[in-house]
């Protein structure tokens, strides 16, 4: 698969199975002292898509959090690493269903 990036709301990326609860609130405290708002240097999210565009985070939940909950509306990179058409992904949260 030829390496396919998007620009995309954080908030609406989907959580992976291991991730349920969201962002660790102290690793995402340590990310915010660290980095602020900035996206300036930050690699992109790693992500699955799969039925109807739904886009799972493979690597990347803190960061996609950090700017979820401190920069509403900004746009991040991903990188889609695996397409999976018929894989439904509606059963997991949304990064914005799990705010803290």
């Amino acid at each position: 698969m030829a390496r396919v990036f998007l620009d995309v709301d954080p908030k609406t990326l989907r959580l992976p199975p291991t991730r349920l609860s969201g962002a660790d609130p102290i690793k995402l405290t340590r990310h915010f002292s660290q980095f602020g708002t900035s996206v300036a240097g930050m690699p992109p999210l790693e992500v699955l898509r799969g039925a109807g565009g739904e886009m799972m985070i493979l690597s990347g939940v803190t960061r996609a959090t950090r700017l979820a909950k401190f920069v509403p509306g900004i746009l991040v990179r991903v990188e889609v690493i695996a397409d999976l058409p018929s894989l439904g992904l509606t059963q997991f949260p949304k990064v914005e269903d799990r705010l803290p």
